[in-house]
Order: C-alpha cells, then sequence, then structure tokens
C-alpha cells in the first residue's frame, strides 16, 4: 500500500474522572482526630472530678522534671516500718548533672511533709470507707489536714460516750480509740498538740467547772497516748477550751463533746 495515499487515524483515550476519587477521606481523617481529643478531653475532666487533692498533686509530682524522685522500699526505720513512698532519696538532676531549682526542692519538701499526714491518715481510717463499716471504733473518728497539721476529732456519738458523765473518767471505747492512735502515732515524730472540748450542757449551775473538766479530759487523754507508745517529750500542748469551740453549727451536738489530737507540722530552722 502507498503510505502517501494512506489516512492518518487519530486515537483519543478518555479518562473518567471520579470526584474525589484520591481526596475524598481527608476529612474523615481529621474528623476523628477532633473526635479523640474531645474523647480525651472528657476523659481528663472526669478523672479531675472522681480524684482527690492528694492524687492530682500525686499526678503532678510525676510530670514535673524538678521534684524530687520518690521510691517505696520496706524493712528501714521510716514513720511505718519502713520508707513510705514519699521518702525523698535523690534529687531530679536536669540536663547540666545540676540538682533541680531551689525553690522548687523547697516546695517539694513541703509536699513530702503533707504527704507523711496523709498517710498517716490513712493508717487511722483504714484507707477506705469500708474500714468505717468494718470497725464500729472508727465512727469516733474524724481527721483532716490543716495549716497546723493532722487534726484527729475523736468524738462522743449517740448512745457511747467516751467519757464519765461530769468526769475526767475514761470509758473502755475511749482507752481503745487511744491505743489505736497511740500505736499510729509512736512511729512518727511530730510534736503532738492535745485539746478537750465539751458541749453546752456539760455547763452550768451544779456541773464541775467547764475548763478544769475539760483541761482534766485533754491530760488523761495524754497519759492514754503516752501509754501506747507516744514520747512524752514530744507533747506541744495539752489544754482544755470547755464549750468555747464547738465543731459543728449544733451547740448541743454530741460530736462537740471531743479530744482533738494534733499532729503537728515540723517546720525545719
Amino acid at each position: 500500500m502507498d503510505r502517501r495515499n494512506s489516512k492518518n487515524v487519530t486515537i483519543i483515550k478518555r479518562r473518567k474522572v471520579v470526584a474525589a476519587g484520591h481526596h475524598g477521606g481527608a476529612w474523615k481523617v481529621a474528623y476523628a482526630d477532633f473526635v479523640t481529643a474531645m474523647m480525651a478531653f472528657f476523659l481528663l475532666m472526669w478523672l479531675l472530678s472522681v480524684t482527690d487533692e492528694k492524687t492530682r498533686l500525686g499526678l503532678a509530682d510525676y510530670f514535673s522534671p524538678t521534684i524530687p524522685i520518690y521510691s517505696t522500699r520496706g524493712g528501714g526505720d521510716g514513720p511505718f516500718a519502713g520508707s513510705s513512698m514519699f521518702t525523698q532519696d535523690v534529687l531530679s538532676q536536669d540536663e547540666t548533672g545540676r540538682e533541680g531549682d531551689p525553690a522548687a526542692k523547697d516546695d517539694a519538701d513541703d509536699r513530702t511533709a503533707d504527704d507523711t499526714l496523709w498517710d498517716i491518715q490513712s493508717q487511722l481510717l483504714g484507707a477506705s470507707g469500708d474500714a468505717v463499716e468494718a470497725d464500729p471504733l472508727l465512727k469516733h473518728i474524724r481527721t483532716r489536714v490543716t495549716d497546723e497539721g493532722l487534726i484527729i476529732e475523736v468524738f462522743d456519738i449517740e448512745g457511747s460516750p467516751l467519757f464519765a458523765t461530769d468526769a475526767a473518767t475514761a470509758n473502755s471505747i475511749l482507752e481503745r480509740l487511744l491505743a489505736m492512735i497511740g500505736r499510729v502515732l509512736s512511729r512518727t515524730e511530730n510534736p503532738v498538740a492535745i485539746t478537750g472540748h465539751l458541749v453546752a450542757e456539760d455547763t452550768g449551775d451544779g456541773r464541775p467547772d467547764p475548763w478544769t473538766l475539760s483541761a482534766d479530759r485533754a491530760q488523761l487523754s495524754r497519759a492514754l497516748l503516752v501509754a501506747a507508745g507516744v514520747a512524752d517529750a514530744r507533747l506541744e500542748r495539752v489544754t482544755g477550751k470547755a464549750d468555747r469551740s464547738p465543731s459543728t453549727e449544733t451547740a448541743a451536738d454530741w460530736r462537740n463533746r471531743r479530744v482533738e489530737i494534733t499532729l503537728l507540722r515540723r517546720f525545719d530552722p
């Protein structure tokens, strides 16, 4: 065939374009990232709402690079027959190999002292609400940590008084309570303060002098704690406040008839 007489053949290829064929899933990735971030946020909010201050402090300390490193070990001479998880052993170091910020170290030392008070509180209350149900003695105890230290309130409940009426004579339940508290406090070195309190109905005509009675009950509590192992040299003060410092808004509340035992904070000179 003569090529000069042949016609040029043109081949046309048409592509079928599918909309968003390659980039249509990008929004799904972005949306998945957004949902994941929101889930993490609400999970964080939930964790913050169900944890106490001590737990949040522990989480913050874990992620802080300037706080001391803590360890747990047993068999030592710590407050509870071995160093607690808050015992300071090693100071964290920065990338230069030097100790962390001295101000941060002081803050960490303060937190360590606070954590020791929390440890003692857990020892007294069995670390859970179930312990209160298992041991009726614990219904007589309420604890709180303040700027002064750990305050342990030992109070009357209806039908179970701690002292004989109008006298500085301990009932058996008070002896058992202070024996238990004394064993725990004997493992620490913090100073101790004891204060006796009365209710409004313990005062008035024909009743013993309220100041003397509350002070005598505090002195009796001191003797019971010393017998349980608390060194007498650790007693910072023993006082009676009559009915002048109720712990509840109702002056006649049984809980106002109490003995407060305070494990005082120790401040370095």
